[in-house]
């Protein structure tokens, strides 16, 4: 089984879900998982991107509602 961490994001724009993102997998260890909510548009191109850049693996995202 998997060791997840979560993080909410929900309610915060563009930087800080990635901020808060950045500073949480910091503090996780290599092999664990986080899971992530947020309700900012640009997250959905933001965070493939991010994980991009900083080499992390991205398993998933999807969208619910608008």
């Amino acid at each position: 089984m998997l060791d997840t961490n979560a993080i909410d994001t929900r309610g915060l724009n563009c930087p800080l879900p990635i901020l808060r993102t950045k500073k949480t997998l910091a503090e996780m260890e290599s092999g664990q998982v986080l899971r992530g909510l947020a309700t900012d548009p640009g997250s959905l191109k933001d965070f493939p991107a991010f994980a991009k850049q900083t080499g992390n693996e991205l398993l998933s995202t999807a969208e619910h509602g608008k």
